[in-house]
């Protein structure tokens, strides 16, 4: 059933696994289009613990995506025209800490990109911006979601790198050992483009990591396809759990972080020198910092 897309301040975006959410109630699907390119999916919207909130598959539903066809500008993009402020995002990640054991969640703080050739950001032709992004994760957010999960008896872990590979295929053994030797924390394969242009978007982003596997560092246990989804099964009841709990209480917040602010002062373009088609593109984003001058 087709509705008229409701603004909403909250959305999940749902990793391996997570491919829609129990409980919701209310619900609408909406195909968004964006300046650039369509989305994994249909946004899902719908009331989940009294909270309105949208659900977006990063892989498409039945994973029909690799994480180098996953158009995270298209899904930012739609999620900041429905009018979110955060963004819980679901990811299912590798360990490279004994520490960090499968079926351990993690809120890292810190990311590292070794990515190649995906598009992370939404300027360019004609407009320059550059977002401050020493702190990718949203703090305020991650430190909430730590605190809740640790409510509901699970195993929780704040901090550390989140390490993000181009993928598909795991690590091998020596890929693995240098990400250990270089102090990583976990590894992954989506997390570094959604958090860059959550941030050029002004939105709130957190990633809750959870952990499937010992990447294959681990000699006696390695990844494997069958390991990771009898782990990613018992991660995905678990995220259910927390979102459910969490959502109300981000509700409640207050936001005072500087995600809603980032690109203040980080447009280096002069107004006189912006492409007028450019700047009516990215009218969604830069409007509120832009002169409608600039557009003739």
């Amino acid at each position: 059933m087709k509705k008229s897309a409701q603004a909403c301040r909250f959305a999940v975006i749902g990793g391996s696994g997570l491919y829609d959410l129990e409980g919701i109630a209310d619900v609408s699907e909406h195909r968004i289009r964006t300046p650039f390119g369509d989305p994994s999916g249909a946004v899902v919207l719908g009331t989940i613990a009294g909270v309105r909130c949208a659900f977006l598959p990063r892989h498409g539903r039945g994973h029909v995506l690799l994480p180098s066809e996953v158009n995270s500008r298209a899904n930012i993009w739609a999620l900041k025209s429905l009018g979110v402020q955060r963004i819980l995002a679901m990811t299912a990640v590798g360990s490279l800490r004994e520490e960090l054991a499968p079926r351990h969640f993690v809120f890292p703080d810190q990311l590292v990109d070794e990515t190649r050739g995906r598009r992370q950001t939404f300027f360019g032709e004609g407009v320059v911006a550059h977002v401050a992004f020493a702190h990718p994760f949203c703090a305020e957010v991650s430190d909430l979601l730590h605190t809740e999960a640790g409510k509901l008896g699970l195993t929780v872990h704040r901090g550390g790198t989140y390490i993000c590979m181009e993928g598909p295929a795991f690590s091998t053994k020596a890929e693995s050992d240098m990400h250990r030797r270089l102090g990583y924390s976990i590894i992954g394969m989506t997390a570094l483009g959604e958090a860059k242009l959550a941030r050029e978007a002004e939105i709130c982003y957190s990633t809750v990591a959870m952990v499937t596997d010992f990447d294959c560092w681990k000699e006696e246990d390695e990844v494997s396809a069958g390991k990771v989804v009898a782990h990613m099964i018992a991660n995905v009841a678990n995220a259910r759990r927390l979102i459910a709990a969490a959502l109300p209480r981000l509700a409640a917040a207050e936001r005072r972080c500087g995600c809603a602010h980032a690109l203040r002062g980080a447009i280096f373009t002069q107004p006189k020198a912006m492409d007028p088609k450019t700047v009516r593109r990215l009218e969604l984003l830069i409007g509120k910092y832009v002169s409608q001058e600039v557009t003739p």
